[in-house]
């Protein structure tokens, strides 16, 4: 398997292979907890950490482990690093850990970390594989803040309320409210509007790709090939 390019890893983890909006895995997580950015984010920074590590260190073990116990060691690495990330939330962000509840602990099973563990980090070198886990963690992370900041704004009217659950007091006052009488829709916080608001994500990337393509294909150049013409004639 040849290795992709830098650019082709960075390309493929924030646009053409997003894990949230192309493979549309993790939505479990992604749909539940997006209803305000600080939410998101928390939850995003704990998936980008995962990633990173178990990408990493599944290459770093790839040629050691056989083929029969492959997917339990990937596995064991994963909760391994989501164990750090839910301590580390514990110790530094516990109201917020409390708000995302379950949700932390179930980045094991986040399809979109076994994947790439698979598919990826298990064929490729380290630094390769971590760059993989960086690119993927930033789209998912990137998706999750902007369905986050949609049902937010949409939902209650406001943008990076509670900020200082995950960055402390220095971020109480980074709420935005731009309408003062704005009437919540419920519908956007609850979980129908997380679906709603994904899918308009994944209309709106499909429509930037189909509009690229256009672009691309309208500004080709033509290229004219050599044409043989066939003669026909009567010999006297």
């Amino acid at each position: 398997m040849a290795t992709k390019s830098s650019a082709e890893i960075v390309r493929d983890g924030l646009w053409t292979n997003n894990p949230a909006l192309v493979q549309v895995l993790g939505l479990c997580p992604l749909l539940a907890v997006t209803s305000t950015v600080v939410n998101a984010i928390g939850l995003g920074l704990a998936t980008l950490m995962v990633l990173m590590g178990s990408n990493l260190a599944v290459s770093l073990i790839r040629n050691f482990v056989s083929e029969s116990v492959r997917l339990p060691a990937f596995v064991m690495i994963i909760a391994s690093f989501v164990t750090c990330a839910e301590l580390l939330m514990q110790a530094y962000t516990y109201e917020l850990y409390q708000i995302l509840g379950i949700f932390i602990p179930l980045i094991v099973t986040n399809c979109a970390i076994l994947g790439r563990a698979d598919a990826f980090a298990s064929k490729n070198p380290p630094l390769p594989a971590l760059l993989d886990g960086v690119m993927m963690g930033i789209g998912f992370l990137v998706v999750l803040i902007a369905l986050g900041a949609m049902r937010e704004l949409v939902g209650q009217g406001t943008l990076f309320t509670d900020m200082d659950l995950l960055l402390g007091p220095m971020a109480a006052d980074w709420g935005i409210r731009p309408l003062e009488q704005y009437p919540d829709v419920l519908f956007m916080v609850l979980p129908p509007g997380a679906f709603v608001g994904l899918g308009l994500l994944i209309a709106l990337k499909n429509g930037i790709d189909n509009h690229l393509k256009a672009h691309r294909k309208a500004v080709e150049p033509i290229v004219a090939g050599s044409k043989r013409v066939r003669v026909t004639g009567h010999m006297s």
